[in-house]
C-alpha cells in the first residue's frame, strides 16, 4: 500500500491524503500565488486534507516564518490529484509530502523503488523542471505489520523475518486488499516467507476495530500505519522491515523553485533533520487524543526542537 490511501486511526477522522475531493474555495490558485522567499511577498503553503498532513504545514509554517518569511497558508485543499498540479504550477509553493507516494502516485506509478535513497534519486530525476524536493526527514508515515509487546515477548519478534517460523499459527488483521498485494501478504510470502495461518479482513476506515482486536488477542498481528497514536497509547511494537517490503514513505518538503530562496530551504531542510517517526507519533497523540490543537502542537515541537526561540 501507499501514502495515498487511508492514514490508520487518523483515517476514520478525516480523508485521504490522494482520496476525497476540493472545491474551489480551497484552491491555492483563487488567493495569493506562490513568491519568492526573498521578495517580499508570501510562500504559500499548502497541506492535503487530514490531520498529520496538517500539522506538517503548520510546522513548516513556523519555521519559515521563525526565519523572518512570511507565509499564507491554504490547508485542507484535498487529493493529490488536486495539490500536485498546483505545486508544479506554483499556485502552492510548500507542499509536505511522503517521497514514497510522491513518486508512486504522481511521477512514475511504474516504479519499483523502495528504500529512500532509491525513492529520492527518482524523483530528482523525473519531477518536472518546475519543482524539487529538499531534503527528506527520517520520519515516515508508512504501512507496518505490528504486534503487542505480549506477542513481541512470546516469539522473540523484533524484524519482519523473525515471524517466519511462528506466523503459521497466527492471525493477521488488515484491509482486504492487504492480503493479495505485493505490499501486504503476497509480499510478506515472497520477501521474508512469511505466511499467515490466517487473515481477517476488515473495512477501510476499521483502524480502530484493528486496534482492539489486536489487543484483545483476536489478531496477533495487525497493518497499521507508523503514525498511528495507538502505537504509543498502547505500547505495540512496530516489527523492523530491512529487506524494504513497505517502501518508504518520509516526509519531503516538494517545493516550487522560484518560491523559496536559500533561507526558505534552510528552514524546511532543519525540519527535515530534527523531524523523527517518534516525533510524530507523539505529536498525533496529542493531536487526536488529547484533542489538542495543531498550531500549539507544532509551536511545541519546534521550540524543542530548537528551531524557534
Amino acid at each position: 500500500m501507499y501514502r495515498g490511501a487511508a492514514f490508520g486511526l487518523i483515517a476514520a477522522l478525516s480523508l485521504t491524503a490522494c482520496g476525497g475531493s476540493d472545491s474551489d474555495s480551497s484552491n491555492p490558485l483563487t488567493g495569493d500565488s506562490a513568491d519568492s522567499g526573498g521578495s517580499g511577498k508570501s510562500i504559500v503553503v499548502g497541506s492535503a486534507n487530514f490531520p498529520e498532513n496538517q500539522l506538517l504545514a503548520e510546522i513548516y509554517s513556523q519555521a519559515l516564518e521563525a526565519k523572518g518569511l512570511k507565509v499564507t497558508r491554504k490547508f485542507d485543499i484535498g487529493a493529490r490529484e488536486v495539490y500536485y498540479d498546483q505545486v508544479v504550477k506554483g499556485g502552492i509553493g510548500v507542499f509536505p509530502e511522503y517521497n514514497g507516494a510522491l513518486l508512486s502516485v504522481a511521477v512514475d506509478k511504474n516504479s519499483t523503488a523502495t528504500s529512500t535513497e532509491e525513492v529520492n534519486a527518482e524523483l530528482k530525476a523525473k519531477l518536472p523542471s518546475s519543482v524539487e524536493i529538499l531534503d527528506s526527514a527520517a520520519a515516515e508515515d508508512k504501512d507496518s505489520v505490528t504486534v503487542t509487546s505480549e506477542t513481541a515477548a512470546k516469539y522473540n519478534l523484533k524484524t519482519l523475518a523473525d515471524l517466519k517460523p511462528v506466523a503459521k499459527d497466527m492471525t493477521i488483521g488488515a484491509g482486504s486488499e492487504f492480503k493479495t498485494r505485493k505490499q501486504g501478504g503476497e509480499g510478506l510470502k515472497s520477501v521474508y516467507g512469511v505466511e499467515f495461518g490466517k487473515f481477517q479482513p476488515l473495512d477501510a476506515g476499521a483502524q480502530t476495530t484493528l486496534v482492539k482486536l489486536l489487543k484483545d488477542n483476536d489478531v496477533q498481528a495487525a497493518n497499521l500505519y507508523t503514525t498511528d497514536p495507538a502505537i504509543v497509547e498502547d505500547k505495540l511494537v512496530v516489527l523492523e522491515d530491512p529487506k524494504n517490503l513497505f517502501s518508504s514513505q518520509n516526509v519531503t518538503p516538494l517545493v516550487y523553485k522560484s518560491a523559496v530562496d536559500d533561507t526558505a530551504k534552510a528552514a524546511l531542510n532543519g525540519v527535515s533533520a530534527k523531524l523523527t517517526t517518534e516525533d510524530l507519533l507523539e505529536m498525533m497523540k496529542k493531536l487526536v487524543n488529547d484533542k489538542e490543537d495543531s498550531s500549539d502542537v507544532a509551536k511545541e515541537w519546534l521550540t524543542s526542537a530548537g528551531l524557534v526561540s
